[in-house]
């Protein structure tokens, strides 16, 4: 009991640090770009089109709403995370009381697992579980969260308190808009779960010598790393399940002409290839022509942004700097980084 509740202040107090950032880059994935580039140089020299980063994002949000507006989303949020945490434990506790009943059965002679591959499977799926069922049942607050942020982009305030956000979504969606981005959320996590525990096993098995005094260290941080490396892989899957979470719900960041309806995640998935694919060609083009398109680029901003659909300026990554060419809008790309 200790235990979880230690997990759940300590999730708690990192989730209230972190809701700013957390806030900016959910602004930034679904396109949102209120300030203009502006002239710099990447870590080559080179002069590009820079958009600003994280902190500028905040303090342009700070600006217009307070500094308490950074926290908006906060409450649902929470209720998300302390949810999630307690059912997480309950799913594995009962796995553990399961084997703890069927080493004490009668007949039954404690066996040990074949090879150390088995347990890994074994483990993986016990967490796979945990986790489905603690997104399962957390989803419907992470889609207030995601609506409640989302509504910056158009000054409404629909998505307010937590109970009046609740009745909204059901008088208008029913059950299902609850669930909107369930889907790519829970195969973005199953994968990165089980990309990331195979990956660790298979360094851990055939990479590290076992003879290392610093063995466990090493595991340790081959762990981290095979999670990093996982979580970069099926980043488009939370792109896909942000989108679809706040797409067509009446905000004006969800709707026409700043984004399109969605017909399904599977639609938003290949539309999001399409316009990647599409700014691609057009990056490795001028860059094949050895032009430098950044001054173009950062003069035509403002032109580019007045007229609706996608609109192709530069950017950069939020924590860093870039002179890639993409949409402004949701595109399918790392740029925001894993979560």
């Amino acid at each position: 009991m200790a235990d979880a509740a230690s997990q759940v202040l300590l999730g708690s107090g990192l989730t209230i640090l972190s809701q700013p950032l957390m806030y900016v880059k959910v602004l930034i994935q679904v396109g949102y770009e209120p300030l203009p580039p502006t002239i710099g140089r990447n870590i080559f020299g080179r002069q590009v089109c820079q958009l600003p980063g994280l902190f500028c994002y905040a303090q342009h949000i700070a600006s217009i709403d307070g500094k308490r507006g950074l926290f908006t989303g906060l409450t649902p949020r929470l209720c998300s995370g302390v949810l999630g945490t307690v059912v997480h434990g309950k799913v594995l506790q009962h796995y553990q009381e399961c084997d703890k009943v069927e080493e004490l059965g009668p007949g039954n002679v404690q066996k040990e697992v074949s090879c150390s591959f088995d347990r890994v499977i074994k483990e993986t799926t016990r967490e796979m579980m945990a986790r489905s069922a603690a997104t399962l049942i957390t989803h419907p607050f992470h889609v207030i969260t995601l609506r409640s942020m989302v509504q910056f982009i158009g000054r409404e305030s629909k998505y307010c308190g937590l109970c009046d956000s609740i009745v909204t979504i059901y008088r208008e969606e029913g059950i299902l808009g609850f669930f909107a981005g369930l889907i790519p959320r829970l195969l973005g996590d199953i994968i990165s779960l089980w990309l990331c525990n195979s990956l660790a096993y298979l360094v851990n098995t055939y990479a590290l010598d076992s003879g290392v005094s610093t063995m466990n260290e090493m595991k340790s941080y081959s762990q981290a790393v095979t999670g990093f490396f996982a979580s970069m892989l099926t980043y488009p899957f939370v792109l896909v399940s942000n989108l679809m979470a706040v797409n067509n719900c009446g905000l004006a960041g969800g709707s026409p002409p700043y984004s399109p309806i969605y017909t399904s995640w599977l639609d938003c998935w290949c539309l999001l290839q399409k316009e990647l694919r599409s700014f691609s060609h057009c990056e490795n083009r001028s860059t094949s022509r050895g032009h430098q398109t950044s001054g173009f680029a950062c003069a035509s901003w403002a032109a580019e942004k007045s007229r609706p659909g996608p609109r192709i300026v530069p950017s950069t990554s939020p924590v860093g700097q870039s002179n890639s060419i993409q949409a402004v809008g949701p595109v399918m790309s790392y740029t925001c980084g894993p979560p």
